[in-house]
C-alpha cells in the first residue's frame, strides 16, 4: 500500500485539478444554466410512486403505449390516451436497464446494440471510468444467419445506440469521452466510424431517434476535468481504494446530478436543449423519447416517468442552442 502521505498528496492534486483547472471546452463542463437552454418547469410526473427508478422508455406507436423498464424487474406501460399505468411483465432482475420494441429494429430485422465494457460488469462501471480504456463494442444481430457479429470495437464505455431514419448509419454514445460517433452501414463510407458530435455538455447515456430524423440524447452530469485527472494518476487504484467517494466528484448523485437532454440533428448539431441543473423537477435522466409533441423521460433516481410538452413557449426557445 502506498504511504498515506503520498495518497494525500494525490488526493490534493486530484481535487485541485477538478476545481481549478479549466475544462477542455465550455460545453464539456458540468451541466449549468445557459441562455441557450430551456428549463423543465413544465414537466409532468406520470405514475409517481408506482414506477421504481426507470432507466429507459420506448413507445409502441400502433398501440399508443409508453413502455418502461424499472429497477425492480418490471416492464410497465402507460396507455398514453388516458395515462393509465399497467404492470405488464416481471423479470427476476435488479439490473434491468434498457428496453426497445421490435418496431425500432432495422427493416430487415437486424438489431444493433452495444456492450459498454468487455472487461467490467455494469456494477463496475466506475472501474471502467477510472481506467479510461476503450473496452466497448458495437454489435449486430443478423436474423437470417441467426448470429451476432461485432461491427466495431474500441469505444470508451459504449452506451446508447440509435439507427438513423434512412438506416444508413447508427449513432453510438461514448459516455467517458463526452461524444457520439457514427458508424456507416450503407453507402460509400460503409464500415467507417466517424465523429458525430464532440464535447457534449455531459456524458451521453441513451439515444433515441426523433420523428423528424434527429436524435434525443440524455446526458449524465460529469466532470471532464476530474475524469481526465484520475485517469492520468499513476496510483489511481490505490487512491480510489483509499477514497472511494471520489467517484461522487466525477458523477454526482441526488439533487447534485441535475438533468439535461439535447436534440441533435443528422449533421451533429444541437438544435434543442433542456436543462434542469439543480434537479428541481427531475434528476439523472438516462433516456428520452418523443411522441406526439411530448418528450418522455426515464430517470434511475426518480419514481416516475417525466412528460415534457414540446409545444410550450418555453420549449420554443430551445432551438437556439448550439455548441
Amino acid at each position: 500500500m502506498a504511504p498515506i502521505s503520498f495518497l494525500i498528496a494525490c488526493l490534493l492534486a486530484f481535487t485541485l485539478e477538478i476545481f481549478f483547472s479549466p475544462p477542455v471546452s465550455s460545453s464539456a463542463a458540468l451541466l449549468s444554466n445557459s441562455k441557450y437552454s430551456s428549463s423543465m418547469k413544465d414537466l409532468i410526473k406520470l405514475g409517481e410512486g408506482c414506477v421504481n427508478h426507470p432507466e429507459d422508455v420506448s413507445v409502441v406507436v400502433r398501440n399508443g403505449a409508453l413502455y418502461t423498464a424499472t429497477r425492480d424487474g418490471w416492464v410497465k406501460y402507460f396507455i398514453l390516451q388516458n395515462e393509465t399505468l399497467v404492470n405488464w411483465k416481471h423479470i427476476d432482475s435488479n439490473t434491468f436497464l434498457g428496453i426497445t420494441t421490435t418496431k425500432e429494429e432495422a427493416s430487415d430485422g437486424s438489431l444493433y446494440f452495444t456492450v459498454s465494457s468487455k472487461k467490467y460488469t455494469p456494477a463496475e462501471y466506475y472501474k471502467d471510468l477510472v481506467e479510461g480504456k476503450p473496452h466497448g463494442q458495437l454489435l449486430k444481430y443478423d436474423p437470417e444467419l441467426e448470429e451476432t457479429i461485432v461491427l466495431h470495437e474500441g469505444f470508451y464505455f459504449a452506451n446508447g445506440v440509435a439507427l438513423s431514419k434512412d438506416e444508413k448509419f447508427v449513432v453510438v454514445c461514448e459516455s467517458w469521452k463526452f461524444r457520439c460517433r457514427r458508424y456507416w452501414l450503407k453507402g460509400p463510407r460503409q464500415g467507417r466510424l466517424e465523429s458525430f458530435i464532440e464535447h457534449l455538455p455531459g456524458g451521453p447515456d441513451n439515444i433515441n431517434l426523433a420523428p423528424d430524423g434527429s436524435f434525443w440524447v440524455a446526458l449524465i452530469k460529469m466532470n471532464q476535468t476530474g475524469v481526465r485527472a484520475i485517469q492520468s494518476c499513476p496510483d489511481k487504484w490505490k487512491l480510489l481504494q483509499a477514497y472511494p467517494e471520489l467517484i461522487n466528484l466525477l458523477i454526482p448523485l441526488g439533487n447534485d446530478a441535475g438533468a439535461r437532454i439535447v436534440k441533435v440533428d443528422t449533421h451533429g448539431k444541437i438544435i434543442m436543449d433542456f436543462n434542469d441543473p439543480n434537479a428541481t423537477y427531475i434528476s439523472f435522466v438516462t433516456s428520452a423519447v418523443e411522441f406526439e409533441d411530448n418528450l418522455y423521460m426515464a430517470s434511475i433516481q426518480s419514481k416516475f416517468v417525466g412528460k415534457l410538452p414540446l409545444n410550450t413557449p418555453e420549449a420554443e426557445l430551445a432551438p437556439k442552442a448550439t455548441i
